[in-house]
């Protein structure tokens, strides 16, 4: 069937997630871009949630007790004309490879700042992520009404520590918390005076007057006034100049100056952000490119969700769709299966409202309700089978054995980490001369491993008995030049399958991965695997 409004409805839609350290703001931020996009109508500060009618992605139990995103939500909604998708993201690093496989599924990622930190630990390492699939970076500096660095520290930061360069689109005007009197916008010329208030529950007025207008000077005080002015030179002699391609391409990102909480420079930063942003781009498949715009429809699955309800037991695969129209019902191949299945039920997100979808295009996110048959890494399409590349896993870094306390609840357990392991939450290893009974439970955080706890006790009714255990590297053996057993290695380094019964070593240390690779040559080791669509479960 054809659909003529294809290309209409692929040029206007942004998909993208928001990456930051943890602290910096990104819930604040998510929340009062639904606000302008009129998806909720007031914001509430998190400390006040109770009293206000309050919109946010943090919907686990552990979530809200903690303070912190663990799982990534998609958000859906229109703004000035634009419809716009927004994956967000856990912001403690302890689930940062829930992060990585977000990315994935995005186009863009706008990179939160907080303006007194600068770039920190957990930024880093997304934005490596982000470099190594040439995702455009957009920055927000943050917390504009707090006391900060100054801009130009932040810039060389941004180059000394991430390597990219970067291109103000507006600039602050005091940096000192109580001193800050707003922003210049250096493409229209304008100071857009700050203003406080309401703790930004709602949409802010907005005052702005002419870089030449007289009146600028006694508005914002004659010390900011001169300051301004010799930073706005400075920049236009010394800064680098706007260059979209290369925005696009990842190697240079625009910067944002703002402040969440007070709803500061949030609109303006939308209204830029999505005219320079990328619409859906093309993915590659094992057919070669395949483009939006094209007729043929496919999608895959980027993350699995148990239990979003936990009084319904539901279990959602979130797919980003690819190329062609999505609807309601449509059967589609299912790489996993190699089977025909029918889309029922398709649902989309804001926070934790649900609706039905009828129809939906290239950079949406749907939700497909998963009797268990998804894996992370599906490919789903019409027509002629096509898989898009596997989402890796991750190495993990922390490793326990775990069991059920109860041991007449092992079926539970099995089934909960069967589950938390299709999720991607965790993953497990066994080691086959210790015993049929043992399970490894790996992770890239150890707060995951509280996740993995808190759980199975709420979901499934399990009490956790773990134990940790040294190791604190694992590699895929992707070659060896003899079985495992007759290999070079440390007394400390054990050998183990992963879920999907491939080989793995487990190290203590990174000396003894490479006393491996040195004692016995043709020894081919890796840090991440192809997710298999196959997951079998030990």
């Amino acid at each position: 069937m054809e659909h003529p409004e294809l290309s209409r409805e692929v040029a206007r839609r942004r998909t993208f997630a928001i990456i930051s350290h943890p602290d910096a703001g990104k819930t604040t931020l998510t929340e009062k871009l639904l606000l302008y996009g009129g998806a909720i109508r007031q914001a509430g500060s998190v400390k006040a949630r109770k009293a206000a009618k309050y919109a946010t992605s943090d919907w686990m139990e552990i979530e809200k007790q903690r303070g912190i995103s663990v799982t990534s939500s998609a958000m859906m909604f229109d703004f000035d004309g634009y419809r716009i998708n927004i994956l967000d993201t856990p912001g403690h690093q302890d689930f940062s490879e829930d992060t990585y496989r977000t990315l994935v599924a995005t186009d863009s990622a706008v990179m939160l700042m907080d303006c007194a930190k600068g770039v920190e630990e957990q930024t880093v390492k997304l934005f490596k992520v982000c470099r190594l699939r040439s995702i455009p970076i957009f920055t927000f500096v943050n917390k504009l009404d707090r006391a900060g660095k100054d801009p130009f520290e932040l810039m060389e930061e941004l180059e000394q520590v991430l390597g990219i360069r970067s291109c103000p689109v507006n600039w602050p005007i005091g940096v000192h918390g109580s001193d800050f009197k707003g922003v210049y916008h250096r493409d229209t010329r304008k100071v857009e005076l700050y203003q406080g208030g309401n703790h930004g529950q709602s949409q802010v007025d907005v005052t702005e007057i002419d870089l030449d207008d007289p009146s600028l000077e006694q508005a914002i005080g004659k010390p900011y006034y001169d300051k301004l002015m010799e930073d706005v030179e400075l920049l236009d002699v010394a800064g680098d100049p706007f260059d979209l391609d290369m925005i696009l391409s990842g190697q240079l990102t625009p910067m944002f100056f703002g402040s969440a909480s007070n709803n500061f420079g949030v609109e303006p930063f939308l209204k830029r952000f999505l005219e320079y942003t990328k619409s859906p781009t093309p993915r590659t498949s094992d057919q070669g490119i395949i483009e939006p715009t094209d007729e043929k429809f496919t999608g895959f699955v980027f993350k699995i969700q148990a239990n979003m309800n936990p009084a319904h037991r539901d279990r959602l695969a979130f797919m980003r769709i690819c190329s062609g129209v999505f609807e309601k019902g449509m059967s589609v191949w299912h790489s996993s299966s190699g089977k025909d299945i029918k889309l029922a039920q398709p649902q989309q997100f804001m926070a934790q409202e649900h609706e039905t979808v009828d129809l939906a295009y290239p950079g949406d996110i749907i939700g497909l309700f998963d009797p268990g048959i998804f894996r992370l890494g599906d490919t789903l399409c019409t027509g002629a089978p096509v898989r898009y590349s596997g989402i890796p896993l991750f190495a993990p870094e922390f490793f326990c054995r775990v069991s059920p306390l109860d041991s007449m609840k092992r079926k539970q357990f099995l089934k909960g980490v069967q589950q938390l392991s299709q999720e991607g939450a965790i993953q497990t290893f066994k080691r086959p001369n210790i015993g049929r009974e043992e399970m490894i439970a790996g992770v890239v955080g150890v707060l995951q491993m509280e996740v993995l706890e808190h759980r199975l006790k709420q979901e499934y009714g399990v009490d956790l008995v773990r134990e940790s255990l040294p190791f604190r590297y694992v590699r895929w053996v992707d070659a060896s030049p003899k079985p495992l057993e007759k290999l070079r290695l440390t007394s400390t380094t054990a050998i183990a399958e992963d879920s999907a019964q491939r080989p793995v070593l487990l190290f203590e240390n990174e000396w003894s991965i490479r006393l491996a690779q040195e004692n016995n040559e043709g020894l081919v080791l890796k840090e991440t695997a192809d997710r298999l669509e196959a997951d079998a479960m030990m």
